[in-house]
């Protein structure tokens, strides 16, 4: 029997946060006595990114996915932080830090388009036109004006048109 698959479980961020919990989780087992405090925010920090992740992606409005999303983002830097902290104090070594912050990074990376892209609205994209016209008082005013409904409305629009009309 196959294992149900969710939508989250098709992230590619999901994924890699997953993976980076069970790197935290083999760096943090050697830690103790006076790291033991780092250790478990680490570890909490850690878990919170994909589980925010996952509530975030099963939410239906937006303005819920984002906020979700955030907090995970928000637990990734946290890492990143704590990442920080274990290395000045000798609790973890260079390459281990450098791993972690890689996969860090690209978490954060990939959090942050995937709000920018869910914060996006989609507009059809017109240009407009600027006319120039100095006034009575010598001063001189713009004006934008909007493309004529008979025209094509953008630069791409047009060049197809003169490209491609019988002439």
């Amino acid at each position: 029997m196959t294992e149900p698959t969710f939508d989250h479980e098709r992230l590619d961020v999901y994924r890699l946060s997953i993976a980076y919990v069970a790197f935290s989780y083999q760096i943090a087992k050697s830690l103790s006595g006076s790291n033991r405090q780092a250790r478990d925010q680490w570890l909490r920090a850690a878990q919170s990114i994909p589980l925010n992740i996952a509530e975030g992606n099963g939410k239906q409005s937006l303005k819920d996915k984002n906020r979700f999303f955030e907090i995970a983002r928000g637990s990734a830097l946290e890492c990143a932080a704590i990442h920080d902290v274990l290395r000045v104090c000798d609790a973890i070594d260079d390459d281990s830090n450098c791993r972690g912050k890689t996969d860090l990074k690209r978490i954060v990376s990939m959090l942050t388009r995937l709000i920018q892209r869910t914060n996006g609205v989609s507009e059809e994209r017109i240009e407009y036109e600027y006319e120039y016209r100095p006034d009575s008082s010598g001063l001189s005013t713009s004006t934008i004006l909007p493309p004529k409904p008979d025209e094509p409305s953008d630069a791409t629009e047009r060049k197809w048109r003169s490209d491609f009309s019988l002439k």
